[in-house]
């Protein structure tokens, strides 16, 4: 196979600086999954869907931590020549496995954290664990059937040089996948992203309703809990997905750019894509704030006796609570 060069155009310089980034964001985020899971292998086995949803998140989670070693040594630019091309086949595909991934199934949560809100007495068939499990393994195939033919379709033989790309390993078959996948994968950021913010804004105008309730503190909380959610996600995902399709169209040729405004756009996805791989640390907050199982576990491994009682007073006394509504809502005409 015959080599081919490289573009004239380097925008792959002073890679650096991301890397201190990328390297706390490993060490904080692999530290919390670890506990993370951890905590989910000694709660309880009869686990409901938002703990399913959960445990999906930390999956991925786990594919991200396999990953950015690979891409700090890379961006360092002392990773071997099999390293680099190992990178641009799958470590770098992983990158966008978690990304979608997560961004499914903190739809998910939205939408299950909104339905025992709103309908708290009745049980829909996204909320039944069993279906549950099913939908996780749809949304795995789909995510794994979009980006794996990045990593299988051949690449081509080019130039070793320190400063190539990972698109420039691409045919115009890889090249015409690439682009295709990255416009579905915007499809479905757009079409998640419009569950979690409806189904959000839908949970805190119920909650603003009820502020002056007797039991306002629960309804702070439950607030905290949804804004917690939404601002990670905002955060984490919104400013690469603004980046990504002119990028993108860039790189495949799609619409021709000066050289200094490709440069711009690349740092630009680099910069917005710590934001997006910055999810690895919120993720456990999440854990925390919004499984009932993993808050029990956490403070029965490392709370006080007095935490311990006033939390499983707090559950006995939520548990009572939805029970009466439950029952005056039966005893309606």
């Amino acid at each position: 196979m015959s080599l081919h060069n490289v573009s004239d155009c380097n925008v792959y310089t002073d890679m650096e600086p991301f890397t201190y980034f990328y390297y706390l964001i490993f060490l904080i985020g692999f530290i919390g999954s670890c506990f993370a899971l951890w905590t989910f292998i000694h709660t309880e086995q009869n686990r409901k869907c938002m703990s399913i949803y959960l445990i999906n998140l930390l999956t991925a989670d786990f594919l991200l931590t396999l990953a950015l070693p690979v891409k700090i040594i890379v961006d360092l630019g002392i990773a071997p020549w099999r390293l680099k091309i190992f990178h641009c086949q799958v470590t770098a595909c992983l990158i966008y496995i978690n990304m979608y991934v997560s961004i499914i199934f903190l739809a998910f949560v939205s939408m299950d954290r909104c339905l025992q809100l709103i309908h708290r007495c009745k049980i829909y068939r996204i909320q039944e664990p069993g279906f549950a499990k099913m939908i996780s393994a749809v949304v795995w195939i789909m995510v794994l059937f979009i980006t794996v033919p990045n990593m299988v379709i051949p690449i081509k033989e080019i130039k070793e040089v320190p400063t190539v790309g990972c698109i420039e390993f691409k045919t115009k078959m890889g090249r015409d996948w690439h682009v295709f996948t990255n416009f579905l994968c915007s499809a479905i950021f757009l079409n998640f992203s419009a569950i979690v913010l409806i189904s959000n804004f839908l949970v805190i105008r119920l909650l603003y309703r009820n502020k002056y309730n007797e039991s306002y503190g629960n309804v702070r909380k439950a607030l905290v809990n949804i804004l917690l959610v939404t601002a990670s996600y905002i955060i984490c995902f919104v400013p690469y997905h603004i980046v990504r399709i002119p990028y993108t169209l860039t790189q495949s040729k799609a619409i021709t750019t000066d050289c200094y405004f490709k440069q711009s756009l690349f740092k630009a996805k680099e910069s917005t894509l710590l934001f997006g791989v910055s999810n690895l640390c919120f993720d456990p907050i999440l854990y925390f704030y919004l499984s009932k199982t993993f808050r029990l576990q956490v403070s029965k491994t490392f709370g006080s006796r007095k935490e311990k009682n006033t939390l499983s007073e707090e559950q006995q006394g939520t548990h009572e609570e939805l029970t009466q509504q439950c029952d005056v809502s039966v005893e309606r005409p």
